[in-house]
């Protein structure tokens, strides 16, 4: 069976957020606690099954967090169907930082896109407790339209959930 549809999403935010772990446990099922981070992009792909028969091909465009590759950003949101916004549940101010990414994104891809809001490392919160006030981010997905998700990308949780939710809003998007 080969994919109805392919989609180019990207995944941002700042950096150590782990959105490259997102990708690796999305794609390949894998976690590594070891930091390293993406250097301008990365790139992987899946096809998922959306609805029963039905396929679509992810290009996931892995976007580098650190500041120095900013000026690369453009090149790479080319195309771009949807996107993954992230933050750290476990450190506070990466959510602000967040918001910037999607300024950020917002002034190059001229156009609206789907979007889907990733709070990471959820398997975090029991030992240091509650960083962030859990309703913020969802009331910031209400306003920018989209869904919020709390992701573990160390145990698997809602990975896959957020990934076919920004699927799914991409086929209501463009369909």
């Amino acid at each position: 069976m080969t994919a109805e549809y392919t989609f180019k999403i990207i995944i941002i935010g700042p950096p150590a957020v782990g959105k490259s772990s997102l990708i690796r446990r999305f794609v390949e099922n894998k976690f590594s606690g070891e930091y390293q981070f993406t250097i301008g992009v990365d790139f992987l792909a899946k096809t998922v099954e959306y609805k029963k028969g039905k396929l679509a091909r992810l290009s996931i465009w892995d976007v580098g967090g650190q500041e120095r590759f900013k000026f690369l950003r453009r090149s790479f949101y080319e195309g771009t169907h949807g996107a993954l916004l992230a933050f750290d549940l476990s450190r506070a101010k990466t959510f602000p930082k967040m918001k910037e990414w999607l300024t950020d994104m917002n002034s190059i891809i001229q156009e609206e896109i789907p979007i889907v809001l990733i709070g990471n490392k959820s398997d975090l919160i029991p030992d240091i407790g509650e960083v962030i006030d859990s309703e913020e981010p969802q009331k910031f997905a209400e306003q920018i339209n989209s869904s919020f998700f709390t992701t573990s990308a160390k145990n698997g949780d809602n990975v896959e959930k957020a990934f076919l939710e920004l699927t799914l809003r991409m086929l209501q998007h463009y369909s």
